[in-house]
């Protein structure tokens, strides 16, 4: 009896890909490292950019262009008045006024308007007595039917040249005639509105009701502010508008009028603790979130117990911004932001003492922001001055740091990506390799095993 063939069977498909994948393992894992670490930096440079541009927004909003930490309030003694703000320059004090009249927008409106044939020449529509626009009421017939209506009038005067949106005209409809409503933008007794429908041609019903007192109605009178200084009987001060700012640093909107006879109100200025300690906070606030991004960003490893450290653990630029922060928090000068209760702690943020805040505002209520400076681009200075300054070095979007960071990790990325294309057609060439020489040995040893039991049956033991 033949001896059977023991030897291993092979299925070329697996073993193939299995001596393929071993081929190409070192290569592969130091590829494998090499993309994971590209793609760490380039979602660390994403998170960065957001951090520093959250950042400076948040400075911005606090110290941009006519923004300061310091914060004063403007109370009225009777706020159904009206309300009013102060900024850090407003000299504190209380002063009286008297509301004695509102300014209103001008609104007028003709009824009884219908659609007309034959309409053309020229409107003129006036505002506090002068010419504002004219309005060709040919060319009003947009659809060239011959008939104008009065939707297509208001449509006319609000594209009029010249409008420039000083007024509005609208429709409303009345059962079988309209009513056209115009309304100034603005408020002042220099925009009372009137037409000039003398050069209109034609059947024109806008000409017969602007003719007819009956059916040309003055819904709001034009009319400037006025108040008095003092009390009812002081000093007048009339304008256009229902926001004075009579006194410096400070703004005051006007909803009501008073009543001839009643007393004055108070408008009392001081140093508004509250809004002051609220801005400061946010400073901290914004200051810690950015800080805790970059602790995170370089946070360093720990291999033996398998923890992955941050995409710049060892990344000595991203360090030195967030030393070179530390270094900006600290100005030049007799006064700090120390001097204002701010202060870091050991693990670098800051942190607030509001009783030395309060207490150092009292002495000098406007060194705060001389400290903290400005982002504004005119007047850029102090700490945010600073701060800003320097983030822009980094995500300033023409040459900033994280800008050509991102564009070698793209090329790093681009290169990786080839050589993986190019580690794939090794593992193919690998795979078509050895899938060849298994198969070819697979087909081998099933004809010896073929053979062997063709051995078996012509000279087996149970054969005569």
């Amino acid at each position: 009896m033949a001896t059977a063939i023991t030897a291993p069977t092979y299925d070329p498909i697996p073993t193939a890909n299995d001596l393929a994948d071993k081929f190409i393992a070192a290569r592969q894992q130091i590829l494998n490292n090499q993309t994971k670490s590209a793609a760490a930096t380039e979602k660390g440079l994403a998170d960065l950019n957001s951090a520093l541009s959250a950042f400076q927004t948040s400075l911005a909003a606090l110290t941009g262009l006519n923004k300061t930490m310091y914060a004063q309030s403007a109370v009225f003694s009777n706020t159904a008045l009206g309300s009013a703000t102060a900024s850090s320059t407003a000299a504190p004090g209380t002063y009286a006024f008297f509301v004695k009249q509102l300014a209103a927008v001008s609104q007028v409106s003709y009824t009884g308007l219908t659609d007309n044939a034959g309409v053309g020449g020229k409107l003129t529509v006036n505002m506090g007595g002068t010419a504002a626009f004219e309005v060709n009421m040919t060319a009003a017939d947009a659809d060239g039917n011959g008939t104008l209506t009065t939707r297509e009038l208001a449509a006319a005067i609000n594209a009029a040249t010249g409008n420039d949106g000083k007024l509005t005209a609208s429709v409303i409809n009345t059962g079988g005639t309209a009513e056209l409503v115009l309304t100034s933008k603005e408020t002042g007794a220099n925009t009372a509105i009137t037409l000039n429908t003398s050069l209109v041609t034609g059947g024109s019903s806008l000409a017969a009701a602007n003719a007819d007192p009956a059916r040309r109605r003055v819904n709001s009178v034009a009319q400037d502010a006025e108040i008095r200084v003092g009390s009812e009987n002081g000093t007048p001060i009339v304008q256009a508008s229902n926001t004075f700012t009579a006194i410096d640093g400070v703004k005051m909107t006007f909803t009501k009028v008073q009543a001839s006879g009643e007393q004055p109100f108070t408008l009392a200025i001081g140093q508004d603790d509250k809004a002051t300690t609220d801005n400061v906070k946010a400073f901290i606030e914004a200051f810690n979130k950015l800080r805790n991004v970059l602790k995170t960003l370089t946070k360093p490893g720990d291999k033996a117990n398998n923890i992955a450290g941050g995409a710049f653990a060892n990344d000595g630029g991203v360090r030195a911004l967030n030393d070179r922060l530390t270094a900006l928090l600290r100005p030049g000068g007799a006064e700090s932001l120390a001097s204002y209760g701010i202060v870091a702690t050991r693990s670098g943020t800051l942190e607030l003492d509001e009783d030395r805040l309060l207490a150092q505002l009292a002495r000098d209520p406007t060194g705060l922001d001389a400290v903290i400076g400005s982002t504004a681009a005119s007047s850029p200075g102090g700490v945010a001055g600073g701060l800003d300054k320097y983030l822009k070095t980094w995500n300033n979007t023409v040459n900033g740091q994280i800008k050509l960071r991102r564009e070698q990790t793209t090329t790093l990325q681009t290169r990786l990506a080839d050589r993986q294309a190019t580690l794939d057609l090794q593992h193919k060439a690998a795979y078509d390799r050895y899938l060849k020489q298994f198969t070819q040995l697979q087909a081998m040893q099933g004809q010896m095993n073929h053979n062997v039991s063709l051995f078996d049956a012509l000279f087996g033991n149970d054969k005569d």
